[in-house]
């Protein structure tokens, strides 16, 4: 089991890199945890007190999920030997999907670059 400062790079750190393996497991994982308290609040009366307290649940869950994806794909494009800039292409509607996938499919480059000497290593 990884350490927390490992756990706390590899979420919310942009330097390094990230193998495709571990971005799109990060993703999964971030996925799973984030739709929970969707789930609860879909389960509640809309006008009751548990509706707000999960609905404000899921928004503080998806803003620092937002920063840990995006944290992820700078790494991911580090690892590619690309500048983390790209990643602006994630948010450009049909470009994204595209972008996503290229990320979680294609191999990085291979040996040390500019960014790391290994995958899933901070710099």
């Amino acid at each position: 089991m990884p350490d927390k400062s490992q756990l706390f790079w590899l979420f919310f750190r942009f330097s390094g890199r990230v193998n495709r393996a571990a971005y799109l497991l990060g993703f999964l994982f971030m996925l799973v945890v984030m739709s929970f308290p969707l789930y609860q609040f879909m389960r509640v009366h809309p006008e009751s007190g548990a509706a707000q307290v999960w609905s404000m649940l899921f928004m503080a869950t998806f803003l620092i999920f937002l920063w840990a994806h995006i944290a992820f794909s700078v790494k991911r494009l580090h690892d590619f030997d690309k500048p983390g800039l790209f990643a602006v292409a994630l948010f450009i509607p049909v470009v994204s999907i595209f972008a996503f996938i290229a990320l979680c499919f294609f191999p990085g480059t291979p040996g040390p670059n500019q960014f790391g000497n290994y995958t899933n290593a901070p710099k």
